[in-house]
């Protein structure tokens, strides 16, 4: 009996030989991964278009115009070299914006944040009516900006004035007066005006945070003897920090850019007592068409809200998403 073998097809002479399956495996894996990374491409595409247009673009062109004399029609052709940066810090009228803003920032970590804070930890208690509370201090932030500068500046209109009336009232007249046109309460009165527009949002943040921290933290602490004051110092404001850090972060930037709120209110005066580098870049921006002043102005609003981002990055931020890599670490062991 005769038996006849068949040549094996895939060990045959001439055969290609297949690839091993691990390489056909990793050219799929590779296929998957590229074409995940085209899809986030192409979605990340026009995110960063309108990023360079709306944003990067006229930053960078800001500041090539702040090296030019330029009153802002057709391209800047008069090159001045620094000197617009020159005069900038030789004016007084910038000098006191810079002081003004120092001032805005240190009342309001000083004052505004710790009205805040003491607010959202008052309605944070079991209390009748504590919602309709906080809609009621949450509705100033709602309103514009216009709207509320036009509101105070019926309030506070000297004589006939919701203000001065109520103060009248009470015999304090002598207290109210001329509350924007004095160069001695202006800022006084702007900062309690700013004080009604924003506290609600830092409130509600604040309660946001309150409301994250778990109750059993505190229901031990009282269980070990711990009073109202200590529970706050050493269990809600160690656990509220990085809320409490997002608010300074916010206020700071914000009193960098104000601009609306006093441009409704005063415009500046009485002789630039209540002028922010803002409503200033406004004035030689948009009033004297001094607009190469005005750029190498936004330059500096930008190079210091810049450097305080980076600043808060650097030693603020970071320092709290190491914290919260170190709990996910530690919860996934």
């Amino acid at each position: 009996m005769t038996s006849t073998f068949l040549p094996d097809r895939r060990t045959g002479p001439g055969a290609a030989a297949p690839p091993p399956p691990a390489a056909g495996a990793d050219r799929g894996r590779a296929r998957r991964r590229a074409v995940h990374w085209l899809t986030a491409v192409g979605f990340q595409i026009p995110a960063l278009i309108l990023f360079m247009v709306l944003v990067l673009l006229p930053i960078l062109f800001a500041l090539y115009a702040a090296f030019f004399r330029w009153g802002g029609f057709g391209m800047p052709s008069d090159y001045i070299g620094t000197e617009n940066f020159s005069r900038l810090f030789a004016d007084p009228v910038f000098l006191g914006d810079l002081w003004r803003c120092l001032l805005l920032v240190v009342l309001s970590l000083a004052l505004q944040l710790p009205f805040a804070l003491a607010m959202a930890v008052l309605l944070n208690q079991r209390m009748r009516g504590r919602a309709v509370y906080r809609m009621l201090f949450f509705a100033p932030y709602v309103l514009s900006e216009a709207i509320t500068g036009v509101l105070f500046s019926m309030i506070f209109a000297p004589g006939d004035g919701l203000a001065d009336q109520v103060l009248g009232s009470i015999g304090l007249g002598g207290v109210g007066g001329e509350w924007f046109a004095d160069p001695s309460m202006v800022m006084a009165t702007l900062f309690l005006v700013m004080t009604w527009k924003y506290f609600g949002f830092h409130m509600m943040l604040y309660l946001a945070g309150l409301q994250s921290i778990p109750k059993e933290l505190n229901e031990a602490a009282l269980i070990d003897g711990a009073n109202a004051w200590q529970r706050l110092r050493s269990v809600t404001l160690p656990l509220l920090a990085p809320t409490l850090r997002i608010s300074v972060f916010l206020s700071v930037i914000g009193a960098i850019q104000l601009f609306d709120l006093v441009w409704v209110i005063t415009q500046g005066g009485p002789d630039h007592h209540s002028e922010t580098m803002a409503v200033t870049l406004f004035q030689f921006g948009f009033k004297r068409y001094q607009v190469g002043y005005a750029s190498a102005i936004s330059v500096v609003m930008f190079g210091i809200s810049l450097v305080f981002a980076l600043a808060y990055q650097r030693f603020v931020l970071r320092r709290d998403l190491q914290g919260a890599t170190t709990t996910m670490r530690g919860g996934g062991t």
